[in-house]
């Protein structure tokens, strides 16, 4: 089997040596530099420029090497952080006699929970500006930079659809910088994470219901993550006795794994569609720690699980436990027809937060939003 290489040359011309099969390397260069080599033709190939360099934090390959990490958004100036979320078993749902329970919140069932990451925040308006308003691609045309020059990654994350413009102001006059994204659709919710992972090679995507509470819980089996007492409220959450709209982010104790506003600020949306008999269909499948369980979502816009609570809820609806349903009184406003599949007009108390598995389980792997408007049955 006849080998070949490459060599930098004259001019910083990559020069192709005994061609004779496909190749992939990469060279450092001044800047990082990869480049996909054909074989027998002798030619020069253009290098194609990589992207930014992850953080290594976010590297790891096995649960005992997951570090917390920051990354930035490839070719712009804002990041974002993740904290690990150590997998494991915990009870999902409310016991019988917790105070203010739903019906939705039971039976109780076993819950076995792979490893990931978690958003230490909610997702800012700094973030999903960069998506919903494309300034990513404007950034980029600011610098200079062309995207035949850049890694696939950028072509596939500009091929992503972004939102229509909203009906009228996206904040509604409640803030934006550092402020948690509000009025966006679960749809919206879901394009932004598949942007993110396009943009950064990662797997990014809303947390399954498990997931959630599994983290907001943090370890605890109490109504909220610090205990029982919803006088101690005030402390982790923004709610309807202390705020009157979102506040910016991570202004309230943690919980004990290191999670800002879990309970309130802005309810949160996950992955799961929303059934109020789901917990008895997992219970029924049987004895025995349930993996990774998630209600996936079709085509139909509603309803779709929030949780958490928010600056506009009393205090029992930021119990770990608690489950909201959307609805179309979301968008009252919306004068369109059919109405927007991006934006809520009347949910300034929802926004999300993004997880990134450590190793995807096999029906969520490539999974995206099945909503197209028009079309989907609500």
């Amino acid at each position: 089997m006849t080998r070949w290489y490459q060599r930098l040359g004259a001019a910083g011309k990559f020069k192709t040596l005994n061609t004779s099969r496909a190749w992939v390397g990469l060279v450092t260069w001044g800047t990082l530099v990869s480049w996909a080599m054909t074989p027998a033709s002798g030619q020069e190939t253009a290098p194609e420029l990589a992207g930014p360099p992850l953080p290594p934090e976010s590297q790891a390959t096995t649960e005992a090497e997951m570090k917390p990490y920051k990354l930035t958004i490839p070719y712009t100036d804002v990041a974002f952080e993740m904290v690990p979320v150590k997998g494991g078993v915990f009870k999902m749902g409310s016991p019988e006699d917790e105070e203010n329970r739903a019906d939705d919140e039971g039976p109780q069932i076993e819950v076995e929970i792979a490893p990931f990451w978690m958003g230490k925040y909610e997702v800012t308006w700094d973030e999903y500006d960069l998506f919903a308003f494309s300034q990513d691609i404007k950034l980029k045309e600011l610098k200079g930079l062309r995207n035949e020059n850049l890694p696939p990654t950028e072509r596939r994350a500009d091929a992503v659809t972004r939102p229509t413009r909203p009906y009228a102001d996206e904040t509604f006059g409640l803030g934006r910088r550092n402020q948690p994204v509000i009025c966006i659709t679960h749809h919206a919710a879901m394009e932004y994470c598949r942007w993110l992972s396009e943009k950064t090679g990662q797997v990014y995507r809303l947390p399954t219901e498990a997931e959630w509470e599994y983290a907001c819980r943090a370890g605890s089996v109490t109504p909220y993550s610090f205990g029982a007492d919803p006088e101690e409220l005030g402390e982790y959450a923004w709610y309807v006795e202390n705020a009157e709209g979102p506040q910016k982010v991570g202004k309230k104790k943690p919980n004990a794994w290191g999670l800002f506003d879990m309970h309130g600020n802005v309810a949160e949306w996950v992955l799961d569609r929303y059934d109020p008999s789901w917990y008895g269909q997992l219970a029924s499948m049987g004895t025995g720690p349930i993996k990774g369980p998630v209600h996936l979502p079709d085509e139909r816009e509603y309803p779709h699980v929030v949780r958490g609570g928010s600056w506009d809820d009393d205090a029992e609806a930021l119990r770990s436990a608690a489950r909201r349903a959307s609805d179309r009184e979301w968008s009252l406003q919306d004068p369109q027809r059919p109405q927007s599949i991006w934006w809520h007009t009347e949910a300034t108390f929802v926004g999300f937060r993004i997880v990134r598995p450590l190793k995807e389980q096999p029906n969520l792997v490539g999974f995206k939003s099945k909503v197209v408007k028009g079309k989907g049955a609500k």
